[in-house]
C-alpha cells in the first residue's frame, strides 16, 4: 500500500481528531503581525474605508474599470500606431495594472474624505458623539 502520514486514515483523508500543526488556536492560518497580533490589519475599531458599507463595494468598481479602462485604451492607441500584436499585449497589461493602481489610490483618497466628512456631519447633528466617531461608525447611521 505504502506509507501514510500518522493523521491519515485508509483514504488518505485526514481523521477527525487531526489537528492542522499550521493553524493557530482560533482555526485561522497566519504568522503574527509587527504588534504580534493575529487578524487583519485595521481592525483597531476606528473609521474604516474596508468596513464602510458602501465605500469597500465602491473601490472595489473603481479598481475593475480602472483596469479595463487602462488595459483597452493602451490597447487601441498600440494598434492604431501599427505596434505588432505581441507589444500590444504587453502595453496593454501594464497599462491596465497602472489603471487598476491609480483608481484604487484615487477612490481610497476620495472615501477617506467621504468617510471622514459623514463623521463630522453626524457629530455635530448630535447622532454621535465625539468620543464614539472615533470607533466604527453602524451601517444604520452611515446610510442616513
Amino acid at each position: 500500500m505504502g506509507k501514510q502520514a500518522k493523521d491519515e486514515n485508509s483514504d488518505g483523508n485526514p481523521q477527525e481528531g487531526a489537528k492542522d500543526v499550521n493553524k493557530g488556536k482560533d482555526g485561522t492560518k497566519g504568522k503574527k503581525g509587527k504588534d504580534g497580533t493575529k487578524g487583519k490589519k485595521g481592525a483597531s475599531g476606528g473609521p474604516s474605508i474596508a468596513t464602510h458599507p458602501r465605500a469597500a463595494a465602491q473601490v472595489r468598481r473603481a479598481k475593475g474599470w480602472g483596469g479595463l479602462g487602462g488595459f483597452a485604451i493602451a490597447g487601441l492607441l498600440s494598434l492604431q500606431a501599427g505596434v505588432p500584436t505581441f507589444d500590444v499585449c504587453l502595453r496593454a497589461l501594464v497599462a491596465g495594472v497602472v489603471g487598476y493602481i491609480l483608481a484604487w489610490a484615487c477612490s481610497v483618497t476620495i472615501w477617506r474624505h467621504l468617510v471622514l466628512a459623514e463623521l463630522r456631519t453626524l457629530v455635530e447633528d448630535g447622532q454621535l458623539t465625539p468620543a464614539a466617531s472615533a470607533q466604527q461608525v453602524p451601517a444604520t447611521q452611515a446610510e442616513t
